[in-house]
């Protein structure tokens, strides 16, 4: 609707530039104003029983004008062509512009604006903590709800070092502010992996190979270490509302968190980069 809007104002634009540039442009307009008069006089004079000479009057009036305004453009083609392209061009260039981005800093992205959470992530690097003896993943309680995750990768070396940092520092509020200790429990995921797992139904996943954040090293699987043991299962409500701090503060440094999503991954986050993933 803008775009015709647009070329609607440049349309009267050039013809009133035609009208002051060009005397032989004012000449056909009167011409052809000064037709239509007669045209309505004639037509007034049908109505009053002489309406024949009137239609001829507008055709030919219409003949005429037309006429000259094609022997004029073909006579000036080159200016009538210049004025059009100075008048249309800079509309349709904007036009096809339109859906771009002309300044790459003001690209929308999804990154947290929170000074606080910026400044600290300008600071210090934050270290990842020393890795979970191997046994606590292969626990009964464990090995029920997760049964693979003793094959899972837990390497912090292999997430995307912006991700890391956002998720050490949730793991550093919790602690401190909560007194809950967290462990990556998955980070990078391979994509056979990702395939064997959703091969395994929709209660476990429904993103394939490079659908999900984990194969780009921007997703993580956490859960809590309390009393020496690791602690997943949703059927605790001491670890259901840690799931609910965890995602608080998740969100809080800019990650997405599982937890609102229709399947339902508590532990889970990621950091969802512009361009990464393809939707």
């Amino acid at each position: 609707m803008l775009f015709l809007v647009i070329i609607f104002y440049l349309l009267i634009t050039g013809f009133a530039m035609w009208l002051l540039l060009f005397p032989s442009g004012r000449a056909l307009t009167l011409a052809f104003l000064n037709s239509r008069r007669a045209s309505l006089r004639q037509r007034w004079d049908r109505w009053n029983r002489r309406g024949d000479a009137v239609l001829a009057g507008t055709a030919s009036g219409i003949r005429h004008t037309f006429s000259a305004s094609i022997g004029y453009v073909r006579g000036n083609y080159v200016i009538v062509a210049l004025v059009l392209l100075l008048l249309i061009g800079p509309a349709i260039l904007a036009f096809m512009l339109s859906g771009k981005s002309m300044l790459g800093g003001f690209e929308p992205t999804d990154r947290v604006a929170n000074a606080q959470i910026a400044e600290l992530l300008k600071g210090e690097l934050l270290v990842p903590p020393p890795p979970l003896p191997p046994d606590m993943f292969t626990t009964a309680e464990v090995v029920q709800v997760r049964p693979m995750l003793v094959d899972a990768s837990r390497n912090w070396q292999l997430l995307n070092p912006e991700y890391a940092q956002r998720l050490l520092l949730v793991f550093k509020i919790m602690k401190e502010k909560y007194g809950i200790e967290m462990a990556l429990i998955e980070g990078y995921r391979s994509p056979e992996r990702q395939n064997m797992l959703a091969g395994m139904g929709g209660n476990v996943t429904n993103a394939a190979a490079f659908q999900s954040y984990h194969q780009y090293g921007l997703a993580g699987d956490c859960a809590f270490v309390r009393n020496g043991k690791l602690v997943i299962s949703e059927k605790d409500p001491w670890a259901m509302e840690a799931y609910r701090r965890y995602g608080e503060v998740a969100e809080s440094v800019g990650l997405t968190w599982g937890g609102r999503w229709k399947l339902m991954d508590f532990g889970h986050t990621e950091y969802r980069l512009p361009g990464v993933m393809k939707k």
